[in-house]
């Protein structure tokens, strides 16, 4: 039979991880049993041990190149080794406990733990990536004819100078960028089928504001006041709000009341608004602060100029609330189109980009569709897979002869307080007449 402890470090850990993974399947499987709330607080605790079983493999990597090659210095034992070894020790710690402040660490404003270990976070991110890229190199340079090699100490001491000079720099400028208040980013869309008298509405487009652990009442309160300044006539929220339980994030989210467009200010949700279990509640809330929730929903959007004409401003829930079992939710764009002639303007709001693929592959009569979900990678390397993985990105698409996607890079940032190669925005699109 084979033992455990004949096995690899890393073949454990991934083991664990498959096991944590096969428990979320299972708890999806008889999310009957058990009431909304503990099982989507269990998913969280799941995701979570899920995460620092793979950052762990990680962790063990950085830890062999910062520390275990190291040998000159090891060897004699020093004591600015020693304090070395308990320095990486700490930042993996933090950057490993970054994502439990979720659980605890959430209220007005950010907790100076919650930032200290996002930012660990960000730093482990860009430290991997440099650590595989000088290994990669360093490779490909071994197949070189007539290269020379160095002495493995001197090339272990180089590289990891050069991975540290390189995370510390992105991470300096990463968190400059996040201090720095959103761009207002105007937009000019043409509209099939819209009347004439929507030419020139304006309408903000916000996303994935993210009011968390790293993310507060100031940074909300500077983004409504630059809203504000810009007077539109409609605001539209596309999700991903919030990562707690309006509980915890009441006093945070009052700056939103302020918001006084002429047509009213819409909102639908994201995959985040779902982790957090509260999506009832977060729908109460938002209609206290003169927000409309649209649950698979549509509203007619009536001229300023002529009553009768009108466009039809729907919205779909996120796609991941029916594989998270939330009661009655998930996305139904049937439902959210019930009533939306074909011969009508249509604009739709949708998180995830997939979902707004799904939405034209049904309803090709749609004419535009409004979504965030990338962030624009929010920081290099991530930006890699957050490209690849959705079928639009960043900005304007055609994505047909008379369809457009739009997908705004995010308001602010989640998690990681940092943007590298991405800048937050606030989308000021302007509706024209085709």
């Amino acid at each position: 039979m084979l033992s455990l402890g004949r096995l690899s470090w890393e073949v454990r850990v991934s083991l664990a991880a498959a096991a944590v993974l096969c428990s979320m399947v299972i708890s999806r499987s008889f999310g009957d049993y058990f009431d909304q709330t503990t099982l989507l607080q269990l998913f969280r605790v799941q995701f979570l041990l899920f995460i620092n079983c793979l950052m762990s493999i990680g962790s063990r990597y950085i830890w062999k190149r910062a520390v275990s090659n190291l040998h000159t210095l090891s060897a004699h034992g020093s004591q600015c080794f020693t304090g070395w070894k308990v320095a990486v020790w700490l930042f993996l710690l933090l950057a490993h406990s970054s994502f439990f402040s979720l659980l605890a660490l959430v209220s007005e404003e950010p907790h100076l733990f919650s930032l200290i270990s996002y930012t660990c976070l960000g730093m482990y991110v860009f430290l991997i990536f440099s650590l595989l890229v000088l290994g990669l190199l360093e490779q490909a340079h071994k197949l070189l004819p007539f290269s020379r090699a160095a002495p493995s100490h001197s090339r272990n001491t180089v590289k990891l100078l050069l991975a540290l000079l390189f995370s510390v720099s992105c991470t300096v400028v990463g968190l400059h960028n996040a201090r720095q208040p959103p761009v207002i980013k105007q937009v000019e869309i043409p509209v099939h089928k819209l009347p004439q008298s929507f030419h020139n509405l304006r309408m903000v487009l916000l996303a994935d504001i993210h009011l968390g652990p790293t993310v507060g009442r100031t940074k909300l309160e500077t983004v409504v006041k630059m809203v504000n300044e810009l007077n539109p006539d409609i605001i539209v929220i596309v999700g991903d709000l919030s990562d707690s339980q309006v509980v915890n994030l009441r006093k945070a989210t009052e700056p939103l009341r302020q918001l006084m467009p002429k047509l009213g200010t819409y909102f639908v949700t994201g995959n985040h608004d779902y982790y957090s279990a509260d999506v009832t509640n977060w729908f109460k809330h938002l209609q206290s602060l003169n927000i409309r929730p649209l649950h698979n929903d549509h509203v007619k959007i009536h001229s300023l100029r002529e009553d009768k004409d009108w466009f039809c401003l729907a919205g779909v829930d996120d796609i991941e609330a029916e594989m998270l079992r939330y009661p009655g939710h998930g996305m139904d764009l049937n439902k959210a189109l019930n009533g939306c002639s074909t011969k009508d303007a249509i604009v739709l709001l949708a998180h995830q980009p997939i979902a707004a693929k799904r939405a034209l592959q049904s309803r090709p009569d749609i004419s535009l569709i409004l979504s965030g979900h990338t962030h624009a990678g929010q920081i290099f390397p991530l930006a890699i897979a957050a490209y690849f993985l959705n079928p639009y990105f960043e900005g304007l698409y055609k994505a047909g002869e008379n369809n457009l996607v739009y997908v705004t890079p995010g308001t602010i940032y989640y998690g990681i307080p940092m943007r590298l190669g991405s800048r937050a925005e606030i989308t000021e699109i302007i509706f024209k007449i085709r």
